[in-house]
C-alpha cells in the first residue's frame, strides 16, 4: 500500500446528547466516495480519538469499513503515548478491517530521535499494518526529523509520512526520501498545493471533510503539474482554509459540518465555535457549497 492523493481526516459526528451518530457518520462519508475522495482516515485527531472509549472507536472504525467496502482505503489512528499501546491499537484496528495505521508521533513524551526509530520500528515489526508515520509537533511537543524520516522510510511496513510542518524548507528535506515504497503527505491544507507542486504524493486533510471534490482536483492539478490551475484553485479554497484554522481543529470543521446538518458539537475540553467566528459559519458553508457545485458541474460537462 502507497496512500496517495486526497486523503480525508474524518471528523467523528455526535448526536445532540453527545453520543456516535452513525447515521450522520455514513451521511459524512457518502460525499467523500462521491467527491473522489482516494483514502479517509478514521479516529485521528480531527476525529476526536482521545475523546473516545474503545466501544465507540471500534463502533466508528467496524461501521466506516463496512460502509465503505474496499472501495478506497481505511486508515485507522493508533498512535499512542506509549509503543505496547499503539501496537495493541493497531492489532485492534486490523481486526476491525482497517487497511493501514496511521501513527502519529507519541504526544507529551517528548521521545528523542533514537527513541522515535525505536517505536516505529517495533509498531511497524508487529506486522499488524501498513504504518504511516505522522508528525505534527505543535500538538504533540515532538518534531521528527528528516535523518529520522529517513532511517525509518525504508522498512517494508513503513509506507508514507503525513508531514504536517508548513514551512518550505522541512517538506524540501523530506523530498528526496520519496520512493515506489514510501509516499510524502501534506498534513496542512493551507500549504498542500505548494507541496504536491514541489513533488508530495497528496495531502491527508480536514478541510476534505467538507470540499472532498475541490480536493480531488486540487491534487489531480498539482500532481500532474498543472500549475496555474492548481493555484488558481487553492486561492479559491483560501477563504475556507483560512476559518478553519480560526481555532482549533476540529472546532471550524465541526462547526461547518453541523451547518450541512451532520453532526452536533464536540466533547469536553472541545467546545463549539465561539460567537465571535460563528457568525461566519453560514456564510462560508455557502462559499463551500458553490465551490463544490461549480466542480462537479465542470466535471460532470
Amino acid at each position: 500500500m502507497r496512500p496517495t492523493g486526497s486523503i480525508t481526516a474524518l471528523a467523528t459526528p455526535f448526536t445532540g446528547s453527545g453520543e456516535l451518530d452513525l447515521d450522520a457518520w455514513r451521511r459524512l462519508i457518502d460525499p467523500q466516495l462521491a467527491g473522489g475522495t482516494q483514502g479517509v482516515v478514521v479516529a485521528g485527531s480531527t476525529g476526536e480519538a482521545a475523546a473516545l472509549f474503545d466501544v465507540e472507536y471500534d463502533a466508528l472504525l467496524r461501521s466506516a469499513v463496512e460502509h465503505i467496502a474496499g472501495r478506497i482505503p481505511v486508515l485507522a489512528g493508533t498512535g499512542q503515548s506509549n509503543t505496547a499501546k499503539t501496537i495493541e491499537a493497531t492489532r485492534r484496528a486490523k481486526a476491525l478491517g482497517a487497511d493501514a495505521a496511521l501513527v502519529v508521533t507519541p504526544p507529551y513524551v517528548r521521545p528523542t530521535q533514537a527513541g522515535l526509530i525505536a517505536h516505529y520500528n517495533a509498531v511497524a515489526d508487529d506486522g499488524a499494518l501498513p504504518i504511516v508515520l505522522y508528525n505534527v509537533p505543535g500538538r504533540t511537543g515532538c518534531d521528527m526529523l528528516p535523518e529520522t524520516v529517513a532511517a525509518l522510510a525504508g522498512h517494508p511496513r513503513i509506507v508514507a509520512l503525513k508531514e504536517a510542518r508548513s514551512d518550505v524548507e522541512r517538506m524540501e528535506a523530506l523530498l528526496p526520501l520519496r520512493s515506489e515504497s514510501f509516499a510524502l503527505l501534506s498534513g496542512d491544507d493551507p500549504t498542500a498545493c505548494r507541496a504536491m507542486l514541489a513533488g508530495a504524493d497528496g495531502v491527508i486533510s480536514v478541510a476534505s471533510n467538507v470540499l472532498p471534490a475541490a480536493f480531488r482536483r486540487l491534487c489531480d492539478l498539482a500532481r500532474k503539474g498543472d500549475r496555474a490551475g492548481a493555484q488558481a484553485l487553492d486561492a479559491r479554497l483560501r477563504e475556507a482554509n483560512d476559518f478553519l484554522g480560526v481555532e482549533p481543529n476540529p472546532i471550524p470543521v465541526k462547526a461547518l459540518l453541523a451547518q450541512m446538518g451532520i453532526g452536533h458539537g464536540l466533547r469536553l475540553p472541545l467546545l463549539p465555535l465561539s460567537a465571535t467566528h460563528a457568525v461566519r459559519t453560514p456564510v462560508v458553508a455557502a462559499a463551500i457549497l458553490d465551490i463544490e457545485n461549480a466542480i462537479r458541474d465542470a466535471l460532470a460537462a
